[in-house]
């Protein structure tokens, strides 16, 4: 079975889902997933995970990212990039670096933001953006989000070159309009690049076209979980295990989450270790 991550370089024009579509083509129709939308506008990192790796993709929805954008001010769009028609224009102040930094520092820190309308949020089962296609707009209670690093890499007259670390479920077109908002004037995103999905800062990314030219080695699936505590079993506790039942170890303490290996190390999936030392399997993964 074809199982693990692979971390594809999202081309620009293309929906998240299409390039996922397109990975799945090439490695068989396997069922996979991919972790974290990029609009259309949008390359970079796109982690998808193949077979028994799309059980842990909840931790690598959870991780921080990294984003390279910029920013054209004077303008806004109604999809806060360059793909929406312009709905607004302002005049740009003067823009001095100290100046904007201030305000950058600003954003920093825990703090909440109003989902866009065009977004996969759903409401009433429908997603946000069929509503806002259709002309609507609906209330949308602000998420909590943190932003870790926002430094200015670039200044123009009337454009600027961000890069932002930031939580999962921070929209980069928002936190965009929101900066230029602050800075007496409006704004959309014009190029958006996604450097990163923590723990994957290091790793080599894949185009479609290399993927074409040939399949590379995928990420192992307990890639992603190396914060966890680890557990190995014998080949008995282990067919006790993939029994549904509970079996001892010998990790001190209670764990809700913790790493399950065989004794040949392969990953058998994650289990919650109780305060008396029992394993209970959590998630495990079939035909690895």
């Amino acid at each position: 079975m074809t199982s693990g991550i692979l971390l594809l370089d999202k081309p620009p024009g293309l929906s998240s889902n299409a390039a996922l579509q397109r990975v799945r083509t090439l490695f068989g129709r396997v069922k996979a997933g991919h972790v974290g939308s990029l609009d259309p506008l949008a390359t970079g990192m796109l982690p998808v995970c193949l077979g028994e790796a799309t059980k842990i993709a909840g931790d690598i929805v959870a991780a921080r990212k990294r984003y390279r954008f910029t920013i054209a001010l004077g303008s806004s769009t109604t999809t806060g990039d360059s793909e929406g028609e312009v709905r607004e224009r302002a005049a740009v102040p003067a823009l001095a670096r100290a100046a904007i930094e201030a305000v950058l520092a600003r954003f920093l820190g825990p703090t909440e933001q109003v989902p866009p309308m065009y977004s996969a949020l759903k409401q009433g089962g429908r997603p946000l953006y069929t509503l806002a296609r259709a002309g609507l707009t609906v209330p949308r209670a602000p998420r909590a989000i943190e932003l870790d690093a926002l430094p200015l890499l670039a200044l123009a007259e009337a454009s600027l070159e961000l890069e932002a670390l930031c939580s999962k479920g921070t929209y980069i077109r928002v936190l965009a309009e929101d900066i230029a908002r602050v800075l007496g004037t409006c704004g959309h995103v014009v190029a958006l690049r996604r450097l990163y999905v923590e723990p994957f800062e290091h790793e080599e990314m894949h185009t479609l076209e290399s993927l074409s030219a040939a399949l590379p080695a995928l990420l192992p699936a307990d890639r992603p979980l190396a914060h966890l505590p680890a557990v190995e079993l014998d080949p008995l506790a282990t067919a006790r295990l993939f029994r549904g039942q509970k079996v001892p170890t010998t990790l001190p303490g209670a764990h809700a989450r913790v790493r399950i290996y065989g004794s040949d190390g392969v990953f058998l999936g994650v289990g919650a270790v109780e305060a008396g030392g029992l394993l209970q399997p959590r998630r495990l993964f079939q035909g690895i």
